[in-house]
């Protein structure tokens, strides 16, 4: 099975992702376009559907874009954050092995990383499973272009695409499982995004979520309405889980460590 992505310009338009984007240790550099005439750049394997830098509705959002936040993410931040969050030792192996046990990559399976970053999640089911297909999404081309990095340094082969998680260039019932590790938090419309991850989702599929919740103490609450003030949402575990049962998910099993709750969700 081929990726074939849905064309942003019309929805019944197919756009056909040649296998050799895939294969990141031969550089990839070109256009594709569907039927209609629309076309996209594709340099160094990554897909950008977006072409211009999106306007920015938060503080969050923007820091996202820069160099040096792409740069520190992973190994300064990312690497360290759910011991400091979740108040106990919780090293990325740790949070890496109830992805896999969660999500169950499956070999021939199709799994997006919506709001990959530098895509962590990602690579860890391709290790997991070298026969699945993995797309990471993300709207900032400094993100993926550190992401395809990490990627080519692990030998792990996968899709890159610059594409909004509002409006996901899919078609229906696309993928066996989705994963989306803290940017939850950070988005404007998540209901829009979740009925999005919802409608690609495959029936039987997956969707496991980390993302942060509210905290229940005052200095906790005080540092996270500060955080407020720059785009970041923190919901209780009974209002995210509200959130997940309107955009049409279940809950099948969740983790909660201090404010990092891991959800995994079905459709309903």
């Amino acid at each position: 099975m081929k990726l074939e992505l849905r064309s942003p310009i019309d929805e019944r338009a197919g756009i056909s992702v040649p296998d050799e984007v895939e294969k990141l240790s031969t550089p990839f550099n070109g256009t594709l376009g569907s039927k209609e005439g629309d076309e996209y750049q594709v340099k160094n394997n990554i897909i950008d559907l977006l072409g211009k830098e999106p306007e920015f509705t938060s503080i969050a959002q923007s820091t996202n874009h820069w160099k040096l936040t792409a740069a520190m993410y992973e190994d300064i931040w990312r690497k360290r954050s759910l011991s400091l969050l979740s108040g106990e030792d919780f090293p990325i192996e740790k949070e890496h092995e109830l992805l896999i046990d969660w999500t169950e990559p499956k070999e021939g399976g199709w799994y997006l990383d919506l709001g990959c970053s530098t895509a962590l999640y990602g690579r860890a089911l391709k290790a997991a499973q070298k026969k699945s297909h993995i797309v990471a999404l993300d709207f900032s081309s400094q993100m993926l272009e550190e992401a395809r990095l990490k990627a080519e340094a692990d030998e792990t082969d996968m899709y890159f695409l610059r594409a909004d998680g509002r409006e996901l260039p899919f078609f229906s019932n696309t993928f066996d499982g989705i994963v989306m590790g803290g940017t939850l938090n950070e988005l404007t419309e998540p209901l829009k995004v979740l009925y999005e991850a919802k409608r690609v989702l495959k029936k039987e599929g997956i969707f496991f979520i980390m993302h942060l919740i509210r905290s229940d103490v005052w200095y906790g609450r005080l540092l996270q309405e500060s955080a407020a003030l720059g785009g970041i949402k923190f919901w209780s575990v009974n209002e995210s889980n509200k959130l997940f049962d309107q955009a049409g998910f279940k809950v099948e099993e969740q983790l909660v460590k201090g404010i990092v709750c891991f959800t995994k969700l079905r459709p309903a």
